[in-house]
């Protein structure tokens, strides 16, 4: 097979007729800062994690079979130049935006940390090295969609997330965000690249807790650390002067810690052995 790309986490081969492997590392980054150590499992739970939420999200979509713990075969598709965000609480980017006044809310949400929004929102981003958050008149002014195909993805990515998000509160977690990616396949818009713990926030209903920091099943517990101990606005200003950003070592325990609750997400969301 031929190489053709390495991602932030998965590797891309040429499989022929017209399909592609895709192989899923241990690698993690965060805050787009590639980190040197590897979080171990994190590779196969990412590739099982997109085996499952394909077969189950009914609708159409380019994945054909797992091949092995860490690769799964695909369809080629053109994929669209665009990231569907779709956010059903007050987190994370949404609520740095919202406190800067970079992006208005509807009136009387509630701005509380955490908090569960009235319905969920799409709010997609450019896909880029560094994605900017863009609205339906951007993106049509940039080129990256038509009319049509913006309004196609937002009610899709929607009703995506509200699907998931069901699947997850019967398992005992709260999905609190989701990224999708789509393409042009044969003509139609389709689901494409993959979904796992690297594309939504997943917390754990037990111990959730509007106004706080929630407990992490997935990398967000690696950019809460970074966060807490003074990285991302390091990463921040060495941007600001153009140099680029260096990574932190990891600690063993929390590199631990996220091998654990990455296994216990799949195994309690999909009720599978991993």
């Amino acid at each position: 097979m031929k190489f053709l790309a390495s991602g932030k986490v998965k590797d891309i081969y040429d499989a022929g007729s017209d399909t592609l492997l895709f192989r899923f590392s241990d690698r993690v980054s965060a805050f787009d800062v590639k980190f040197g150590q590897d979080i171990p499992q994190k590779g196969r739970v990412l590739c099982k994690f997109a085996e499952f939420w394909f077969e189950k999200i009914q609708i159409p979509n380019h994945f054909l079979r797992r091949e092995s713990e860490t690769e799964i075969l695909v369809k080629k598709m053109q994929m669209l130049p665009i990231e569907c965000v779709v956010r059903g609480y007050f987190y994370g980017s949404l609520a740095d935006r919202s406190k800067n006044g970079s992006i208005t809310l509807p009136d009387k949400t509630d701005t509380t940390l955490a908090a569960k929004l009235s319905e969920p929102i799409f709010d997609p981003t450019t896909k880029s090295k560094h994605d900017t958050p863009i609205d339906k008149t951007t993106a049509i002014k940039m080129n990256l969609v038509t009319d049509s195909q913006y309004d196609w993805l937002e009610n899709t990515s929607i009703q995506t997330y509200k699907i998931m998000a069901e699947i997850a509160d019967a398992a005992g977690f709260i999905l609190a965000d989701l990224k999708l990616e789509f393409g042009m396949l044969d003509g139609e818009m389709t689901l494409g690249d993959s979904i796992g713990p690297d594309e939504y926030r997943l917390w754990p209903k037990e111990s959730y807790r509007p106004g706080q920091i929630q407990e992490a099943y997935d990398k967000q517990i690696l950019r809460d650390w970074l966060a807490a101990n003074g990285y991302k606005k390091h990463f921040d200003n060495a941007r600001n002067s153009n140099v680029p950003p260096v990574a932190p070592e990891i600690p063993p325990e929390l590199v631990s810690k996220m091998t654990r609750r990455y296994i216990a997400a799949y195994e309690r969301l999909t009720g599978l052995s991993l």
